[in-house]
């Protein structure tokens, strides 16, 4: 069993799929902006695709991003600024999608 400390230090990732990107000008603004964001709160883009392949049950993303933060406290940190808060609304506006955070093993 890890101790708390170990715990703390556990990766952590933003897992984005866009099902229907509604505005690509937009969404575009949003990825220009999104990397400096990123790389102020220690996150990485280590997965980006275009063409996920689904292999159980019914999810069928256009595409996938993961992002990995040293620890869900940086990843928290990131998706609560001021920063990125500047910009979420233009992902949200222009594709439709799903987000989860989730720890590393």
């Amino acid at each position: 069993m890890a101790n708390p400390a170990q715990e703390e230090m556990m990766a952590a990732y933003f897992i984005s799929d866009q099902q229907e990107v509604t505005d690509p000008e937009t969404l575009k603004t949003y990825g220009a902006g999104v990397m400096d964001t990123l790389k102020k709160y220690g996150g990485k883009v280590i997965a980006r695709d275009s063409e996920p392949e689904g292999v159980e049950g019914d999810w069928d993303p256009k595409r996938v991003i993961i992002v990995e933060f040293a620890d869900k406290a940086g990843l928290k940190a990131w998706y609560g600024s001021p920063e990125y808060s500047k910009i979420l609304n233009l992902r949200l506006a222009s594709a439709k999608g799903n987000a989860m955070m989730v720890d590393g093993a």
